[in-house]
């Protein structure tokens, strides 16, 4: 019983603490955007796309292409059919 007692209160607690885990910000993905002027995004025909951020235009362009690439093959898409279609600085 005491087992019983132990595993029920050890499960409970690890509930009471994913809450808690999953609200917090992700430090490294602000981290990397604090200094970023310029972002692009590129879309497959068919599939999920992808955003980016750089410092320069140029950068954010071949960001968003290589995540386009990436996602595109996992969400049924083709690769081959990325092309940018939105890419601005804010300076």
């Amino acid at each position: 019983m005491n087992s019983t007692v132990f595993t029920t209160c050890l499960l409970a607690l690890c509930l009471a603490l994913l809450p808690g885990c999953s609200s917090k910000p992700k430090a490294s993905y602000q981290a990397a955007n604090a200094g970023s002027n310029c972002h692009a995004k590129a879309v497959p025909s068919a599939g999920e796309g992808g955003l980016a951020w750089g410092a320069t235009l140029q950068i954010a362009r071949q960001k968003s292409m290589n995540n386009c690439m990436r996602y595109a093959g996992r969400s049924g898409g083709l690769p081959a059919t990325c092309k940018v279609v939105l890419a601005e600085c804010k300076r």
